[in-house]
């Protein structure tokens, strides 16, 4: 595996950052600024973000962008249509725009029409029915309206390495949601002063920083090998690989997200304050497609 990123690469990644740096939401009022979030919609619709996959993009390209998204809160759908895109050559012949199920409820399911069900490998489709707020205010879920119909049956590799991919994306964005509050936290430690000195400037408040960016660094890692193994190695081997590091982000993005609302001290525990939202996005994400200690035959602490 060659860590490196290519030039392309490198472009769609800065590109993605410079969308969510431009356009997502800077505090928690954001969240209702309807303007700000019809030119995020038509910023994704323009450039076609949420249909990489059919475009190409692989694992990596896909997890670079939902890393990014993940950094800045992006709050327009991004991670359900673009995994439904993935299913696109398998039934999808429309130009609505779909989303995908994780158990019983449609996710990141806000403007879109119909929902897709992996059932093991039985592809099926339904429309969406009312939407409604969950724990995270930047990603919104929906009912799903049945009878769902058949659209066709997936191979056990394709469904496979579609599973792969699902996990990935929702790893990155948890790394993305780690870098965001850890970012958000460095910056207030470097302004928020206490006895007449900046409160990074503390053993204990650096040392806690320092030990958020080490486990971050250790996510990018195993997130980088997962997101290439989704089209690199055989669908189980992905598979494996991108539960290894579902788990291991996860905690990791709980940690730094719990540590960053520590470090911002009472503010921390105020809705104005963004640090609860990348709390609440990390456990969101956790749970899509959520994996188990016992899953993984490899020991991890």
């Amino acid at each position: 595996m060659d860590v490196r990123l290519t030039s392309e690469q490198r472009q769609l990644r800065d590109a993605a950052a410079k969308l969510a740096d431009d356009l997502g939401p800077g505090s928690v009022s954001d969240l209702e600024d309807r303007a700000r979030i019809a030119r995020l919609e038509k910023a994704l619709d323009t450039a076609g973000w949420r249909a990489l996959r059919s475009d190409g993009a692989s694992g990596i390209e896909i997890a670079l962008v939902a890393e990014e998204f993940g950094r800045r809160l992006v709050d327009v759908p991004f991670l359900g249509p673009v995994l439904a895109d993935d299913l696109r050559g398998h039934g999808l012949g429309d130009d609505r725009r779909w989303t995908i199920s994780v158990g019983d409820r449609a996710v990141d399911a806000r403007g879109s029409h119909s929902v897709l069900v992996l059932d093991e490998r039985n592809l099926l489709a339904g429309e969406v029915g009312p939407l409604y707020a969950g724990a995270d205010p930047t990603r919104t879920d929906a009912e799903i309206r049945r009878p769902l119909r058949p659209i066709g049956e997936l191979s056990e590799g394709q469904a496979g390495q579609w599973h792969a991919l699902a996990l990935v994306a929702t790893t990155a964005d948890l790394v993305g949601v780690a870098r965001g509050a850890h970012a958000l936290a460095t910056e207030y430690a470097k302004v928020r002063e206490q006895y007449g000195k900046t409160i990074g400037s503390y053993q204990a408040v650096a040392h806690l920083l320092a030990e958020g960016l080490a486990l971050i660094e250790g996510s990018i890692s195993v997130l980088r090998h997962a997101a290439w193994a989704v089209d690199a190695l055989a669908p189980n081997e992905a598979v494996r690989a991108a539960r290894i590091a579902k788990v291991y982000c996860a905690r990791a993005a709980r940690t730094v997200c719990e540590t960053s609302i520590q470090v911002h001290g009472g503010i921390g525990n105020t809705w104005e304050c963004l640090a609860h939202l990348y709390l609440r996005r990390a456990l969101v994400s956790t749970e899509l497609f959520p994996v188990r200690l016992e899953e993984i035959d490899c020991g991890l602490s």
